[in-house]
């Protein structure tokens, strides 16, 4: 069943934000049990998990690689135009959560 645009543009954009977020969450939580400085794993975290968030966003890489080949060679440009909306609205969640992370832990921040 395809799902109409703007819930799967909204979901793109939390799914990549709460990959993020959780991700970045749940591995500072685990650096504090093993005694390492949990903000600054929390702060490295968030830049690793950045890519897998938008892929876990978008529903893995092969459906949009499809859906850009159909847009390309079979002249569907607005299946080409709404891929790219879904790729910049998970890229957006991911920024999200960067952001938040980074002003959550100050790691930027040098005295």
């Amino acid at each position: 069943m395809v799902e109409p645009f703007f819930p799967e543009f909204f979901k793109a954009y939390f799914i990549a934000l709460g990959v993020l977020l959780g991700g970045s969450l749940l591995g500072g939580f685990a650096s504090f049990f093993m005694g390492q400085p949990p903000l600054t794993e929390m702060y490295r975290l968030s830049n690793i998990l950045r890519i897998w968030a938008i892929i876990a966003a978008i529903g893995g890489t092969f459906d949009t690689v499809y859906s850009f080949e159909r847009g390309f060679l079979d002249g569907e440009t607005k299946v080409l135009f709404k891929q790219f909306l879904l790729i910049l609205s998970a890229l957006g969640g991911a920024n999200t959560g960067a952001m938040i992370i980074n002003w959550l832990t100050q790691e930027h921040v040098s005295s």
